[in-house]
C-alpha cells in the first residue's frame, strides 16, 4: 500500500468541525486491523490556544489556525478522493488542477507542533509594545493614560509612565489592566 500522506480539503468556514466529525466517522468505517492500515487514517482541525483580554480580564480561546481548512491523512487514490469529496460542508482538496497536492513534511510538523532540531520555541503574542499610548481600564489608576516603558511578555506584565499630581510617575500594571490605542 503507498504512504498516507497529509492533504488540506477547503470546506465552508464555520463547518470544519462537522467536515472533522463525518470525516471521523467515515475514518471508523475503514476496514483494516489499525488506524496504519486504512486508506483514510486522521482528520484534524489545526487549533491554537490564544490568551485574549476581554472585559478587562485574560481569557484562553481556541482559534483555528486555518479557517475554512481541514487536514486529512490518507493514501490518495480516486476511492478516498471521493469520500472525503462526498462529505457535507467540504469544498475540495487544496491543489493545482486535478490532483490534490500534499503538504510539506515542515508544514505538518509546524501544524502537528512536532518539534524539529534547530527551531525557535514560539513566542506568545504581546498585545504591547515599549513607546505605545494605553488607557488604564481597571485598578487604582483607572482612567489615566500613560506610555509603555518596557513589556515584561513573560510575567503578562508592563511598566507604564503616567501623570501623577503633574509628575511622571512609574507604574507596573498587568496587560489585563490596559487599553491600546
Amino acid at each position: 500500500m503507498a504512504e498516507a500522506k497529509w492533504y488540506a480539503v477547503q470546506s465552508y468556514s464555520g463547518h470544519e468541525n462537522k467536515v472533522q466529525r463525518l470525516l471521523q466517522r467515515k475514518i471508523e468505517e475503514e476496514p483494516g486491523e489499525s488506524p496504519e492500515d486504512r486508506e483514510l487514517q486522521e482528520v484534524l482541525v489545526p487549533t491554537q490556544e490564544v490568551m485574549e483580554i476581554k472585559n478587562g480580564k485574560r481569557v484562553e480561546v481556541t482559534k483555528r489556525l486555518y479557517p475554512g481548512y481541514v487536514l486529512v491523512k490518507m493514501v490518495l487514490n480516486d476511492r478516498t478522493r471521493h469520500l472525503v469529496n462526498s462529505v457535507q460542508g467540504v469544498i475540495k482538496f487544496v491543489g493545482s488542477g486535478r490532483d490534490p497536492q500534499p503538504l510539506r513534511e515542515e508544514e505538518i510538523n509546524k501544524i502537528l507542533g512536532v518539534k524539529v532540531e534547530g527551531d525557535e520555541p514560539e513566542k506568545e503574542e504581546v498585545p504591547f509594545r515599549a513607546g505605545q499610548v494605553v488607557e488604564v481600564v481597571s485598578g487604582p489608576f483607572t482612567d489615566f493614560s500613560g506610555t509603555i516603558q518596557e513589556v515584561y511578555a513573560d510575567k503578562g506584565k508592563v511598566k507604564v509612565e503616567v501623570s501623577l499630581f503633574g509628575r511622571p510617575t512609574s507604574v507596573e500594571l498587568d496587560f489585563s489592566q490596559l487599553k491600546g490605542y
